[in-house]
């Protein structure tokens, strides 16, 4: 068993600092990440090996046995772990795939894990292909539980590019996939007319990640840079958020139902007027009640609204609540996270002061009507990822990554 990761040194804490503009992963980050630094305290600090005290972003999902299992990428690798008591420890990763520096490593590309009743486990990830940000994804499969993972294989079949898979796992044990799909715009500037973004596409398994139906796409026109939200409703269809691009190249929030029939409507979820060309890699959350409630958060720099911002639907998304802000006007607020549990909706996001980033959670249990106080979770002075919110049973719990302390997962709620 690997022991939980020591606190860094003071020394390591002063050269993490000075490092923090170094990138762990230049060949993925590159790319259109000007407004990122204002979001964040910046790169993590460069870190060699492939084991989680080096990775940049951990994916958790809790098994229906307890377990939890935690896939990452760093040092050019794909690893998953398991751990049997809630992230103190973790046993001995299992590497399922190595890219090098071509491995898409950002926050927002970071792999998906999910896992069955059965106990079988699927994974997906994205590469780069070339020096175009052209990506593939990948997908591997394991059958014994994460004792071993099947070779990766394309999702794609002669697919142009493919990034920032988002995968649910339903109750039933089929698999939900949606992704950044780049074929219309390769199509598009092969016929010699330009053409911004990607699409959102999406897929569906039956067999357990075996084979996928023929992908489908939801929107031609959207952000190519932001993680996808996803989240089921109270009919197990899945709902999406993403960043569209909508006339005039503006990339505001949308949200659509995604039943059996196809793709229903584009939803904008908020006027922000956010009109850009460049890549903000921050995606949105999103989150249904039991009564349906369709809980969103994102950020953005428009000429509407600045910030983070919080809105529901209570009529599947035809049309959205007032934007509520999140954080301090004058923080440096970025990341928001939700979950909806019955009635009650968990919402987290991280602020940054210039030193330190912390974790702040507001709750609701009214299904979005009335929130508590922000709380103060977490705190870190040196790099973090994510804040990641997920649930069993009646349990939710917080999953951080911060290159200081290591990985951690803390109960912060629960439903009687």
């Amino acid at each position: 068993m690997l022991n939980k990761y020591h606190r860094l040194n003071l020394k390591a804490l002063l050269l993490g600092a000075l490092g923090l503009l170094a990138l762990n992963s230049a060949f993925a980050q590159m790319d259109h990440s000007a407004h990122m630094s204002k979001m964040s305290m910046g790169k993590p600090p460069a870190c060699e090996g492939s084991g989680l005290d080096c990775a940049n972003a951990a994916t958790p999902f809790l098994k229906a046995d307890g377990k939890l299992l935690l896939a990452w990428t760093s040092g050019g690798k794909v690893s998953v772990a398991q751990s049997v008591d809630m992230g103190k420890t973790f046993s001995l990763p299992t590497v399922v795939a190595e890219h090098g520096k071509s491995l898409d490593a950002g926050g927002d590309a970071r792999p998906q894990i999910v896992s069955d009743a059965k106990g079988n486990i699927f994974l997906a990830y994205a590469f780069f292909k070339d020096s175009k940000w052209n990506a593939q994804i990948n997908t591997a499969r394991s059958t014994d539980s994460g004792t071993t993972f099947s070779a990766p294989e394309s999702l794609v079949v002669n697919g142009s590019s493919e990034r920032f898979p988002s995968v649910l796992m339903r109750p039933d044990g089929n698999i939900f996939i949606t992704w950044i799909d780049k074929r219309l715009v390769a199509a598009s500037n092969k016929g010699g007319q330009k053409k911004l973004g990607g699409s959102i596409s999406y897929s569906n398994s039956l067999d357990s990640g075996r084979t996928f139906q023929t992908e489908r796409i939801a929107n031609e026109d959207s952000c190519e840079c932001c993680r996808i939200g996803v989240s089921l409703n109270q009919k197990n269809q899945p709902v999406i958020i993403y960043r569209a691009i909508f006339p005039g190249g503006v990339r505001d929030h949308a949200s659509q139902i995604i039943s059996s029939n196809g793709p229903d409507k584009i939803r904008r979820i908020a006027n922000d007027g956010w009109k850009t060309d460049a890549c903000p890699h921050h995606g949105p959350a999103i989150g249904v009640s039991s009564q349906g409630t369709i809980h969103t958060a994102w950020f953005t720099q428009g000429a509407n609204r600045a910030g983070v911002f919080y809105a529901n639907s209570h009529n599947e998304g035809a049309s959205y609540s007032e934007p509520m802000r999140l954080g301090k006007a004058d923080a440096s607020t970025s990341r928001p996270y939700l979950l909806a549990l019955g009635k009650n909706v968990w919402l987290v996001w991280k602020e940054f002061d210039g030193h330190d980033t912390v974790v702040v959670m507001k709750q609701s249990g009214d299904d979005g009507k009335t929130w508590s106080k922000e709380t103060m979770l977490s705190k870190t002075a040196d790099y973090s990822d994510h804040p990641l919110l997920i649930s069993q049973g009646n349990q939710v719990f917080l999953s951080w990554l911060t290159r200081a302390d290591g990985y951690q997962l803390t109960k912060i709620g629960q439903i009687e």
